[in-house]
């Protein structure tokens, strides 16, 4: 099963575009401005699209320490950059505000986005203090929007932060499909950029028994990118992309092909 904004494609690889820190965070660079956040996702893009990626996914990973609740100004940045970069896009993108599911879907609303990518659900002891999200209005919000096409993608299992619902990850994801009908499950590693347990993401899609895609969500590599997707519908990658497997350098493009060229031989 896979996405219908990705036809028919197999084994969907969506990859990040991280944005710089925004106005208002405190790596924002205020001399650079708004211009140097949108031409640097913009070189990304042109990188990303080149070497054959399926979807591009705008991230706010700069905006370190994360907010549970996205302020206005970062809102607004967000929705400017994402739209100063549509005009170049020529594959579905989504959105991620870290870690605002309502701020999430209203951003991927107003800029046209196929999907979502968020925790919605669960109870987390983090760095960002106790993390409980609500799954309720960010749904609701979606359809008082007018976007049922917009696919929501449930982080199971959040990076930066332990769950405190002692289930089983199978069960809290299946009780994700079951109760708050997520469109897709995603199965993350403890921190950005380290992969998610094999065992895990096995316990995920025997539990999910094909109702909804499941994806790795961080960690994948060159070298275990065949053993990913040959149990996952596909997977989310952005460190492996950067300059050095940096995650804060910008995208190598020949690190994008290398990748995408081994995808392709395996799907």
């Amino acid at each position: 099963m896979i996405f219908d904004f990705l036809g028919d494609k197999q084994k969907a690889v969506i990859s990040m575009a991280h944005i710089g820190a925004m106005p208002g965070s405190p790596l924002y660079d205020a001399d650079g401005g708004m211009g140097k956040l949108v031409e640097d996702v913009l070189s990304d893009i042109e990188k990303l699209q080149a070497g054959g990626v399926d979807a591009i996914m705008f991230g706010n990973e700069n905006d370190r320490p994360y907010l549970m609740k996205a302020t206005t100004e970062s809102v607004a940045a967000m929705t400017n950059i994402i739209t100063a970069a549509k005009p170049v896009l020529k594959v579905p993108f989504g959105v991620n505000y870290l870690w605002d599911p309502a701020a999430s879907v209203a951003i991927a609303a107003a800029t046209g986005a196929s999907f979502v990518r968020e925790i919605f659900t669960g109870v987390f002891a983090s760095d960002m203090g106790v993390w409980a999200p609500d799954c309720a209005t960010p749904l609701r919000m979606r359809r008082n929007l007018g976007c049922d096409h917009m696919k929501l993608l449930f982080n199971i299992n959040a990076e930066f932060a332990h769950s405190l619902d002692q289930r089983p990850i199978g069960l809290r994801a299946k009780s994700a499909v079951f109760s708050s009908l997520a469109d897709a499950i995603l199965v993350s590693g403890p921190i950005t950029g380290q992969p998610a347990e094999g065992s895990d993401l096995r316990d995920v899609v025997d539990a999910i028994d094909g109702a909804v895609p499941v994806f790795a969500n961080t960690g994948v590599n060159i070298d275990n990118v065949d053993d990913v997707i040959s149990i996952a519908s596909g997977c989310i990658i952005g460190t492996h992309f950067k300059v050095d497997g940096d995650t804060w350098n910008p995208v190598d493009s020949d690190r994008v092909k290398r990748f995408m060229d081994k995808v392709n031989g395996l799907r």
